[in-house]
C-alpha cells in the first residue's frame, strides 16, 4: 500500500484508508466481531489510516476503533475522528466548553490522550468562517489534546474557506465518479496550500459497485432508506446526492465501461482507482462492512492508473447523466 503525505499534515497516510461509519450504525447492524474482523483485515491489507466520528453509533465506532488500536500499538495506526454533531447545528453550539466536552468523550472512547486528527464534522458555514473556531482548536493543540485538526465539509465553498486557515491540516470531502466538482478548485487549492484531502463517499453509498437495481431495498436502519431525500442529514451523503433511479442507470453504464477498459477489476475498484488518480488526493476512505469488501477495496491500490480513454468516457457519463443533479448543489 502506497503512503501519501501533505505538508500541513506532517505525516503520511495509506492511500486507501478505512471509513468506519458502518461500524457504528446507519448501514444496518454490525456486530462487535464483524467490526474487529473488518479492522483486522484492513490492517492486513496495508491500511494505516482509520476514520471515525463521535456520532457513529453514539460512540460505538470510536470504541471499536480505540480497542483495536490499543491491541495493535505496534502497527502505528493513524486515527482520525470528528466532532460537532452531538447537538443542534447552530453557531451557538460550537462553544469552547462543547469542544472540550466532545474531545474528552472521544479521547475516552479511543483510549488516546492526544488524538491524531480531529475534524469538525460538517459544521455550518459560519462556524468555518469564525476566528474563534480556530482559536479553540489551536488551544487544544497547545494543550496536547489533539495533534492536528481539519474540517469535514459538505460544499466546495466550505472547503476553500477552511483552507484559508494555515493550521487546517486536512479537508474531508465527497469526491467520486458521480461528484466531480472538487476537481475544479478544491484539489488544486489543496496542492497549493499543502492541505491533505480525505475523500469520503467514494462509491456513492454503493451505487458505483454496480450491484444495485431499481428494485434494491435497504434495511430500515440504513441511511440509504431513511435519508434518501435528506430527511435526517444532508442528502449529499446518501448516494452522493444522485437520485437513486438515475444513479442505478448511470452505474450500469459505469460498470460496463469499467469492464471494457479494466478487465478483471470490479467496478468498485475502478471507482476507487479513479479517485486515487486525481492530483491532490491524499487518501480515500471506503467503508467495508465485511472482510471481502475491505479486501477488494484495498486491491484498488494495486491497479495501474486508468487509461485516458476511460477517464474521458467517465467525464462524458457525468456530464450527460449526473451533472444536472449534483454539480451546482455542493
Amino acid at each position: 500500500m502506497q503512503q501519501r503525505g501533505a505538508a500541513r499534515l506532517g505525516t503520511t497516510l495509506s492511500e486507501i484508508g478505512l471509513g468506519t461509519w458502518q461500524l457504528g450504525t446507519d448501514w444496518g447492524e454490525v456486530t462487535a466481531q464483524d467490526a474487529q474482523e473488518v479492522l483486522q483485515t484492513a490492517v492486513e491489507q496495508g491500511v494505516t489510516f482509520i476514520d471515525t466520528a463521535d456520532v457513529y453509533g453514539d460512540g460505538r465506532s470510536e470504541q471499536f476503533v480505540g480497542q483495536f488500536r490499543a491491541n495493535n500499538l505496534e502497527k502505528n495506526l493513524f486515527v482520525a475522528t470528528k466532532m460537532g454533531r452531538r447537538g443542534p447545528q447552530t453557531f451557538d453550539e460550537y462553544t469552547k466548553e462543547h469542544f472540550l466536552e466532545w474531545n474528552d468523550r472521544s479521547r475516552a472512547n479511543l483510549q488516546m490522550d492526544t488524538l491524531d486528527l480531529v475534524q469538525l464534522h460538517c459544521p455550518p458555514t459560519d462556524v468555518i468562517s469564525a476566528q474563534r473556531t480556530y482559536d479553540y482548536l489551536d488551544e487544544m493543540v497547545n494543550a496536547q489534546r489533539i495533534a492536528r485538526y481539519g474540517v469535514s465539509v459538505e460544499t466546495c465553498e466550505q472547503a476553500l474557506l477552511a483552507m484559508e486557515r494555515d493550521n487546517v491540516a486536512s479537508i474531508q470531502i465527497i469526491l467520486n465518479v458521480f461528484r466531480r466538482k472538487p476537481l475544479e478548485e478544491v484539489l488544486p487549492r489543496a496542492q497549493e496550500t499543502g492541505t491533505a484531502i480525505i475523500v469520503r463517499v467514494p462509491l456513492a453509498s454503493g451505487l458505483l459497485s454496480g450491484k444495485y437495481t431499481k428494485e434494491t431495498t435497504f434495511a430500515p436502519t440504513d441511511h440509504r432508506t431513511y435519508n434518501r431525500h435528506g430527511e435526517s442529514f444532508d442528502v449529499g451523503e446518501t448516494f452522493a446526492g444522485v437520485p437513486f433511479e438515475v444513479g442505478v442507470e448511470a452505474a450500469q453504464e459505469f460498470s460496463a465501461l469499467a469492464a471494457q477498459f479494466v478487465p478483471g477489476a470490479s467496478p468498485a475498484q475502478v471507482a476507487l482507482r479513479w479517485i486515487l488518480d486525481q492530483p491532490g488526493v491524499t487518501t480515500v476512505i471506503p467503508g467495508g462492512r465485511n472482510v471481502a469488501q475491505v479486501t477488494s477495496n484495498a486491491g484498488a491500490a494495486l491497479l495501474s492508473p486508468l487509461p485516458s480513454e476511460l477517464m474521458a468516457a467517465l467525464e462524458d457519463l457525468y456530464n450527460t447523466s449526473i451533472r444536472e443533479h449534483v454539480h451546482n448543489r455542493w
